[in-house]
């Protein structure tokens, strides 16, 4: 019992962590939209991550199961094609604030979809609670943006699709972490497959290639800090966190994203940051311990994905 806990513990700590460093990543990527287009981020990140997993991890992953190879490919174009995407070209349609703000709605979505998946799976009120408290922060949030933002609602739509793309991601991640895996090789293997979902993209785009100019010091920093931390190791820390806690608990650290955004932004990119959003950002936090009550009453399945 007392390893459990312990285990519980490490994924919590580990789910922080994680959400701090990607509530971050909105800053870098925005940097990088001024040389570099959406994919070209995406792919640099991704292959960076994926040659560092190999060079501190250089062995082999043999995976079982031809069904259990698809759930690898599932997460590579759901968590890594599609979800980063979605959210670096909705960067370039809004604030990074804004695109921070409305992805953190993924727990909820991942509460929906889980319930698909799983009919007898209930979740208590207090991750409702939760989300309302949350949800009202962002809607603070949003409403102080206007005036800088201008209502941009391609850029809303693109970061809402992404936050159901990431829900989606979560339970497949749940799901391979009941395979038994090293968590590092089983990462490895989902930026393999999203790596290789990217290419045909990338040439299709047009955008293959990248002027030398555009290799700043600015950019390769951010580019490191993209690739090394927020793809190779975070990827890490929040796979293990799922399989620690379950899709859904882990998930509800994202509304703490919206907070560690618009504190950055402000810090970095100059974006506003008033009292109303000072407001807001309190609100997520508050729904943030009001959904983790529900781990207190209730245990989460074992199994979001059957």
């Amino acid at each position: 019992m007392k390893k459990v806990e312990t285990n519980k513990l490490y994924g919590h700590l580990s789910a922080l962590f994680t959400v701090g460093i990607w509530g971050m990543t909105f800053i870098s990527t925005k940097i990088l939209l001024k040389d570099f287009t959406p994919f070209q981020i995406l792919f640099l990140r991704f292959l960076l991550g994926y040659i560092l997993l190999w060079l501190v991890s250089p062995k082999l992953l043999k995976v079982n199961t031809r069904k259990e190879e698809g759930y690898f490919a599932l997460a590579g174009i759901l968590g890594i094609v599609l979800y980063y995407f979605l959210e670096n070209l909705a960067l370039t349609l809004t604030n990074a604030s804004n695109v921070g703000i409305i992805v953190s709605v993924a727990p909820f979505f991942t509460v929906l979809l889980a319930k698909v998946v799983t009919p007898a799976k209930q979740v208590n009120r207090w991750f409702y609670i939760g989300f309302l408290v949350s949800l009202s922060g962002i809607i603070l949030i949003s409403l102080s943006s206007l005036s800088v933002l201008e209502i941009h609602p391609t850029g809303d739509v693109l970061s809402l699709l992404a936050a159901m793309i990431w829900a989606a991601y979560s339970l497949v991640t749940k799901k391979i972490s009941s395979f038994g895996y090293n968590i590092l090789l089983a990462t490895r293997r989902t930026f393999f497959y999203g790596l290789l979902f990217m290419l045909p993209i990338l040439f299709v785009t047009g955008t293959p290639t990248i002027a030398l100019e555009a290799f700043t010091m600015t950019n390769v920093l951010n580019l490191v800090f993209l690739g090394a931390v927020a793809s190779a190791v975070c990827f890490v820390t929040w796979n293990y966190s799922v399989s620690k806690l379950g899709a859904v608990q882990a998930s509800v650290y994202i509304y703490a994203v919206p907070a560690i955004t618009v504190v950055t932004s402000a810090l970095f990119l100059g974006e506003k940051f008033t009292p109303v959003i000072a407001a807001g950002t309190v609100l997520t936090t508050i729904g943030l311990f009001v959904s983790e009550r529900s781990s207190g009453e209730q245990k989460e399945s074992e199994q979001d994905i059957q």
